[in-house]
C-alpha cells in the first residue's frame, strides 16, 4: 500500500503537503469540522458549522511537538487555534465532535520526514508552553516530595488564588466549587448549591450548638450555610489564603462571627478533637490514594464517639489507578488523583470508621459544570479583563471536557457517609436514614 503522502517517483522535487492536507490525512475518516490554516489551506467540510483556524507557526509547532490534548490545548491557550461556531467561554459543542469523530493516527517515520520538510524545521523545536501551564509530575517530583505540606500549599494556591472576583463571576453568589444538587430539572444553580449544602447537613444530622469541621472549606459556603440554617459552630480550614480571606469577610458581612471561622490552615494541623461532624467537600481528590490511611485517621480521630464523617469528592468508575491527563494536571489540578468510591469506603473502613450510606451524584455535576460555562460565557469580558484571556480560555475548556466526562461515565461524584461508633459499637445511626 502506497503512503498516504505518497510522493512522484519520477525525477523531480519532492511534493510538498500543506498543512491542511497533513492534518486531514492523519485523522482517520476525516474531520468532522472545518479546519483552516495560516498557510491557506484547509480540510474537512466546507459547510460545517464548526470551524478550527490555526493561526501561527508556533501553533503548529505545539501540535506537531506534543501530540494529543496537550499539544491542542497549548495552541488554544496561547491563542494560536481558534474555534468557530461556539464561545471560548463554553466550547461543549466543539468538544463534543472532536471526542466523537477525531482519532488522530501516528504518522510512519517516512511521513513524519516529509511533513517536516514540507512545514520547515522550526515546528518540530519545542515552543516554551503558556505561562499558565504547571511543570510535568518529573519536574513536581524533583522540586518536592508529592502531596507534602509545602508542595501541596503550593499547588493548591497556584490553583484557587486565582482572583476571588473570577470566581464569583463563575461560580455564581454560592462561591461553591463543588457539584450541586438539582432537586428538579429548572433549578437555577443557586438553588442547587443550597440544596447540596443542606443535604450535607442533613446526612449529619447538625443540631444547634454542635461542633462543626469542615476541611478543605473553599470559600466558606459550607460553614456559613451550617452556622446560618442550622445553628452550629463550624470551623473551616482551607490551604488558599484568598479563599480564608474572602471567608472571613463574608462571614462577618453576614454576622455570622460567633458561630462560624475560617483559618488559612492545612486539615492536618488542626489539632481540636470532639467534634459532632465533620464535612470534607472537595478535598479527597487533592490528598493522594497513599495518604488516604492518614486522612481517614485524622478525621476519625477529630470526631467525638457517634459522631459523623461526609466525604464528598469525584471519583472514578473504577477502583484501578489511573492518572489524570496531561491538560487536566498541567492546567487544572496538578498532582489530582482520583478512584473509585470502593476504594475510598475501604480505606474509611479500615480506620475504624462504619460507613453509613452512599450516593452518587454524576448527573448534578455535569448540570453543574453546564451552568458554571454558562456564567462564564455572560460574564465573558470581565473575566478576561481579570485574569486574562489565556486563563480564562483554560476554564472554559475545563469546564465544558469535564462536563463531558461526568455525562459519559468517565467521573462520577460520590458521597460517603460514615460513623466514628462508640467503645461498645452503638453509632448513633437511625435504623433508616432520615434525610
Amino acid at each position: 500500500m502506497s503512503s498516504l503522502f505518497h510522493t512522484d517517483s519520477r525525477p523531480g522535487p519532492e511534493r510538498r503537503v500543506s498543512i491542511g492536507e497533513a492534518m486531514d490525512r492523519l485523522v482517520r475518516g476525516g474531520l468532522p469540522l472545518r479546519f483552516t490554516a495560516y498557510d491557506g489551506s484547509s480540510a474537512g467540510p466546507s459547510d460545517a458549522e464548526l470551524g478550527m483556524h490555526l493561526r501561527t507557526e508556533r501553533g503548529l509547532a505545539f501540535l506537531m511537538t506534543a501530540p494529543g490534548d496537550l499539544g491542542m490545548a497549548r495552541a488554544y491557550v496561547s491563542g494560536d487555534l481558534d474555534l468557530s461556531g461556539v464561545h471560548a467561554g463554553d466550547p461543549y459543542d466543539a468538544l463534543v465532535l472532536l471526542k466523537d469523530h477525531t482519532r488522530f493516527r501516528v504518522p510512519t517515520p517516512s511521513e513524519a520526514v516529509l511533513i517536516a520538510c514540507s512545514l520547515g524545521v522550526s515546528p518540530l523545536r519545542p515552543p516554551a508552553p503558556p505561562p499558565q501551564e504547571h511543570l510535568p509530575r518529573w519536574r513536581r517530583a524533583v522540586e518536592g516530595l508529592r502531596h507534602s505540606m509545602t508542595r501541596d500549599a503550593e499547588v493548591i494556591s497556584r490553583h484557587y488564588d486565582v482572583s476571588n472576583r473570577f470566581y464569583e463571576l463563575v461560580l455564581g453568589p454560592s462561591m461553591a466549587y463543588t457539584c450541586a444538587l438539582y432537586e428538579t430539572p429548572d433549578a437555577t444553580l443557586e438553588e442547587a448549591q443550597a440544596a447540596k449544602f443542606d443535604l450535607v447537613c442533613r446526612k449529619l444530622d447538625l443540631q444547634p450548638g454542635q461542633r462543626l469541621l469542615d476541611v478543605g472549606c473553599g470559600w466558606g459556603t459550607m460553614v456559613r450555610h451550617a452556622a446560618r440554617e442550622h445553628g452550629v459552630r463550624a470551623l473551616g480550614v482551607t490551604l488558599s489564603l484568598e479563599q480564608a480571606q474572602w471567608a472571613k469577610e463574608a462571614i462577618d458581612r453576614e454576622g455570622l462571627g460567633d458561630l462560624a471561622e475560617v483559618r488559612h490552615l492545612d486539615y492536618r494541623d488542626v489539632v481540636e478533637t470532639g467534634f459532632d461532624a465533620v464535612s470534607s467537600i472537595g478535598l479527597t481528590e487533592h490528598v493522594g490514594v497513599r495518604n488516604y490511611p492518614a486522612y481517614f485517621a485524622h478525621l476519625r480521630d477529630r470526631l467525638r464517639p457517634g459522631g459523623r464523617l461526609l466525604n464528598h469528592c469525584i471519583t472514578r468508575p473504577r477502583n484501578t489507578r489511573q492518572e489524570t491527563g496531561a491538560f487536566i494536571d498541567r492546567y487544572v489540578f496538578p498532582d489530582g488523583e482520583l478512584i473509585g468510591s470502593g476504594t475510598i469506603i475501604a480505606a474509611a473502613q479500615d480506620q475504624g470508621l462504619e460507613v453509613q450510606h452512599s450516593e452518587n451524584l454524576r448527573p448534578h455535576y455535569a448540570a453543574t459544570l453546564r451552568d458554571w460555562n454558562r456564567n462564564l460565557v455572560e460574564h465573558w469580558d470581565e473575566c478576561v479583563a481579570e485574569v486574562g484571556e489565556g486563563t480564562a480560555r483554560v476554564w472554559g475548556l475545563y469546564i465544558a471536557g469535564s462536563r463531558i466526562g461526568f455525562e459519559r461515565d468517565e467521573v462520577e461524584l460520590h458521597q460517603v457517609l460514615a460513623t466514628r461508633n462508640h467503645a461498645d459499637g452503638r453509632s448513633d445511626f437511625p435504623m433508616r436514614p432520615h434525610w
